[in-house]
């Protein structure tokens, strides 16, 4: 948003995925809406003012310490994939959203559209 942090994926975007985890929605203020690539095929372009934050071991949420923009979201898990905040590609995308997770802890004010499929937990998705 302030330009403090700039990146370049390089490769190809995975479909958004809406996650409802309560860590994601605390990070964003609603459900983390984040497509992912290969972390090899992220450049970030401008990171003076790029932070992470871990919540719990060896997970990670990148924000900007200047603006507060929510950004990304890693895992020591998975190291060679990153998820990446929807809204801060630059558009049109050509995305879509393909699934929501971790839908049991969906804020009780968020109506769900119909016509995604629906995990109760990240884990359950099909690979």
């Amino acid at each position: 948003m302030c330009c403090g942090v700039r990146y370049t994926v390089d490769g190809e975007l995975r479909p958004v995925w809406n996650c409802h985890c309560e860590r994601c929605r605390r990070f964003t203020g609603h459900h983390m809406a984040a497509s992912a690539a290969r972390s090899a095929d992220l450049r970030l372009d401008a990171e003076e003012t790029l932070a992470w934050y871990e919540p719990a071991y060896g997970v990670f949420y990148g924000f900007c310490r200047r603006c507060g923009a929510s950004l990304f979201w890693r895992t020591d898990t998975r190291p060679e994939a990153i998820s990446i905040a929807a809204g801060t590609l630059d558009q049109p995308t050509g995305l879509h959203t393909e699934v929501a997770v971790w839908v049991a802890e969906a804020a009780d004010y968020h109506v769900r559209a119909g016509g995604l499929d629906e995990y109760a937990r990240n884990s359950s998705v099909p690979d």
